[in-house]
């Protein structure tokens, strides 16, 4: 890799951040390290970055992904968290998680096909090439 890109730093801004980090922290098990003050950053696995056509500039989209979409939804469910139907987007299945400060996270199963992690060889494109997805545009959140 040409550059020195080292991760990404993703940010959720919120009307109840305390509740919120308690959510990820507690209910998604993501791990963590407290920075000072409670201040949670949290550990996320592989990303993935996609630019989409827009009118305008400067929006972004935050999406956790999964395996199973029912798995992940029935796991929330025994912990008491309802989530949004899921809805078929083309490009994965699609569900949104409520979180404590009001606003709500997507979480998906894709079906696009995913990029290598780093240090891995790309496979052929032809390979790689999703021939099922059949997007439906880009749903926004905000």
């Amino acid at each position: 890799m040409g550059t020195n890109i080292t991760g990404a730093h993703s940010i959720i801004f919120s009307k109840d951040a305390e509740a919120d980090r308690a959510f990820v922290r507690d209910v998604l098990g993501l791990p963590h390290v407290d920075v000072g003050h409670g201040w949670l950053i949290f550990g996320l696995p592989p990303a993935e970055l996609a630019l989409h056509p827009s009118e305008t500039n400067d929006g972004h989209g935050f999406y956790l992904m999964c395996d199973d979409i029912e798995a992940f939804r029935e796991e929330l469910r025994r912990r008491d968290v309802e989530t949004s139907d899921v809805r078929d987007e083309g490009w994965g299945l699609l569900t949104q998680v409520p979180l404590p400060g009001g606003g709500r996270l997507g979480v998906y199963q894709p079906k696009h096909v995913r990029p290598p992690e780093r240090g891995e060889a790309a496979p052929d494109s032809v390979s790689r090439r999703s021939k099922n997805v059949q997007p439906r545009g880009v749903t926004s959140y905000r």
